[in-house]
């Protein structure tokens, strides 16, 4: 790895969001969409072909994102954390996660007046995600 210390850092395009697309990768498609489909109140669109299957959250125009079942697919618990919009009040969404199958890893905790709150959890495929409310 190189180091930054001395170049001179060319100024890029100011961004909206710095995250475009997410993907929550599942070994049981049907289930994992099922999973959010309960948490969230939702039926999200499934497209499904001979290799890979996806099922898309419904969005507006703000980031979206999609539950992936396919080749390198693989459900964990490690490598980045999405924070997943939890609404007005995170604990609607957090409160089904247990009966959905998942489990709570951080129950839901205040960060600041600001930034509002956050909680973890471990969805039904085992993967650990986080939801934010303000």
């Amino acid at each position: 790895m190189g180091s930054t210390t001395g170049r001179k850092i060319k100024t890029a395009p100011k961004l909206k969001d710095f995250v475009s697309w997410f993907e929550i990768p599942a070994i049981n498609f049907e289930k994992a969409v099922a999973f959010y489909d309960y948490i969230y109140g939702i039926k999200m669109e499934r497209v499904v072909g001979p290799t890979h299957s996806m099922a898309i959250f419904p969005s507006t125009g703000g980031v979206g994102g999609a539950v992936v079942q396919g080749l390198g697919s693989v459900p964990g618990q490690n490598g980045p954390l999405i924070y997943l919009n939890g609404g007005r009040d995170l604990e609607t969404i957090l409160s089904k996660v247990t009966e959905a199958g998942g489990r709570i890893v951080m129950p839901k905790t205040f960060i600041n007046e600001e930034s509002g709150y956050f909680a973890i959890f471990v969805d039904i495929e085992g993967n650990k995600l986080a939801l934010h409310s303000r």
